[in-house]
């Protein structure tokens, strides 16, 4: 029951995209608010569709607090492919939006 209070509580607060609502163009973090609650939800196509980088900050995110508290190998080549991974995604998802 919770987790649906939080559900409606995510998506009645969304932010909206400045650069939408002013420049009429989605910027490049346009669909991360919706991909969240999809992932809520538990519908990892929909949130896969939203914004397919989620699926790659999540774990940068995650592993970088980890290493903040915790020594790991490879921390610095780990974090770094999981940033070109974000921004691969990032900037495809960008660019497929225009066309």
């Amino acid at each position: 029951m919770k987790l649906f209070a939080l559900l409606v509580l995510l998506e009645d607060f969304m932010m909206p995209c400045l650069t939408k609502k002013y420049f009429g163009v989605d910027c490049p973090g346009c669909g991360l608010q919706r991909s969240i609650a999809f992932l809520i939800k538990g519908d990892f196509a929909a949130a896969w569709d939203m914004y397919p980088a989620i699926f790659s900050i999540i774990p940068l995110v995650g592993f970088f607090t980890a290493s903040l508290f915790f020594k790991i190998k490879y921390a610095n080549k780990i974090i770094l492919s999981l940033l070109i991974i974000s921004v691969i995604l990032i900037l495809t998802n960008y660019i497929t939006k225009f066309n």
